[in-house]
């Protein structure tokens, strides 16, 4: 892409700073101009309904779910829409209805009459061809056509775990020989079996073996396993050796937070080019950004939360590069509704940390700190309809009490009140807040 036309690309899409991703709850942001609903297409899935809003503008928009009866809500600011236009919308197995009403005089609410408890998904797509502005609704439906499947159990939150190159790809090297493709691997193994030993979560590899994959390919398999989250691990590299320290990478969409980033990011984005007509050689060879045409403001937000979390547990195990999480058009990160960060582990050019990565110890101490931010992110923002979104009730701590105090107390286990609240420490603060979790 020439810079001109990436600067109009950029410009084109800078209009999406206010759009919100709601697969995360809870997330707004400030819109200014309205809009209007020009039309509504339902499709079928399988295990999902999708309808499409086709809006002739940006809109910002919340999405939340009710109980008893079951409800799904899209609120929808400064929006107006055609009496009659829901009627378009015919009933099924899951949709027993649509309504509409406008709030506050000027905002537009659709309620969806559910037959059954449902996740929800929602993002906006940018115009295309010759499609407008799109706000996408999944509804996907948590009970199975089995009625011994219908059962109250929420379903887990859903982690993509990326190791970062593999297969012909072998990323960078270390001076004593050793592979970034080969640690991120083994890495991200040991990160899975931490997460799926949390209640509530489950991980899922993008590769599991030395393999290539193209950078597209990995957010396409992370968005077949409807991932809540997608972490893609590294292992930097730097022609100084004294470089050192674990850094935390969110996606930009109007350029690095520093220069550092941005050359890292052409770095990362040249594997799906590298192995064309490059010398593969130029380990640091410049390469164009990737065209990001769906990014989404809200996703971004909810990624450096994700990746604040996760650099705070990882500096009791490594130094922190970088104290703040960085911003750049890293292409693996640029699914629109999964919130993802990219983990530069360690520098393998540094002979130091190059020893560390291939210390099954260090590898562990890493695994771990990331499950601790992980957990503590989630304990805060899970998406509804999962496990660690339910509490059957808040406790306020007093002083005295312990973990399985309270935890025998509300007849719970242990490890899920921990699970549930994202705590590793035994200390509890008089006047903490616990979410007690349901079976």
């Amino acid at each position: 892409m020439s810079q001109n036309n990436r600067r109009k690309f950029l410009k084109s899409i800078a209009g999406l700073t206010g759009l919100v991703a709601s697969a995360v709850p809870g997330l707004a942001s400030a819109g200014t101009a309205g809009a209007r609903v020009q039309d509504i297409r339902l499709s079928k899935n399988k295990g999902y309904v999708r309808l499409v809003f086709d809006l002739d503008g940006i809109a910002d928009h919340s999405l939340f779910t009710l109980h008893n009866p079951e409800r799904v809500v899209l609120d929808i600011k400064k929006t107006e829409m055609p009496h009659g236009m829901v009627d378009r919308v015919q009933a099924n197995s899951l949709i027993r209805s649509i309504r509409s009403g406008v709030r506050n005089d000027k905002d537009l609410r659709v309620v969806f009459d559910l037959s059954n408890e449902v996740s929800p998904r929602s993002f906006l797509l940018a115009p295309s061809g010759t499609s407008g502005h799109r706000l996408v609704i999944d509804l996907r439906n948590k009970k199975g056509k089995s009625e011994k499947v219908q059962t109250a159990r929420k379903r887990d939150v859903i982690i993509a775990i990326d190791a970062g190159h593999g297969g012909r790809d072998p990323g960078a090297t270390g001076r004593s020989g050793t592979r970034e493709k080969t640690v991120t691997l083994q890495i991200a193994k040991r990160l899975e079996k931490d997460i799926n030993a949390q209640r509530g979560m489950k991980a899922v590899l993008i590769r599991k073996t030395d393999r290539y994959m193209r950078l597209r390919d990995r957010i396409h398999k992370a968005r077949e396993h409807h991932a809540d989250m997608m972490i893609s691990l590294h292992a930097d590299s730097f022609p100084d050796p004294r470089a050192r320290g674990s850094s935390i990478y969110a996606l930009s969409v109007d350029g690095a937070s520093s220069e550092t980033a941005r050359m890292l990011a052409e770095k990362e984005n040249a594997a799906d080019i590298l192995f064309g007509d490059v010398n593969l050689a130029v380990e640091d060879q410049m390469v164009k950004e990737v065209l990001f045409d769906l990014s989404l403001t809200g996703t971004i937000e909810s990624s450096l939360d994700i990746g604040s979390e996760i650099l705070g547990q990882l500096k009791s195990v490594n130094r922190v590069h970088k104290k703040k999480v960085q911003q750049a058009g890293f292409a693996v990160l640029k699914a629109p509704n999964i919130p993802s960060v990219l983990l530069e582990t360690a520098f393998i050019s540094n002979p130091r940390e190059e020893k560390n990565l291939r210390s099954a110890s260090h590898q562990k101490k890493i695994a771990k700190a990331i499950t601790r931010g992980v957990n503590k992110y989630f304990s805060r923002k899970a998406p509804p309809g999962t496990w660690l979104a339910s509490t059957a009730c808040e406790y306020t701590v007093c002083g005295g009490d312990d973990i399985a105090t309270i935890a025998q107390k509300h007849n719970v286990d242990e490890s899920d009140l921990r699970a549930r609240n994202g705590l590793y420490a035994d200390n509890l603060l008089a006047g903490q807040v616990l979410k007690i979790p349901v079976g």
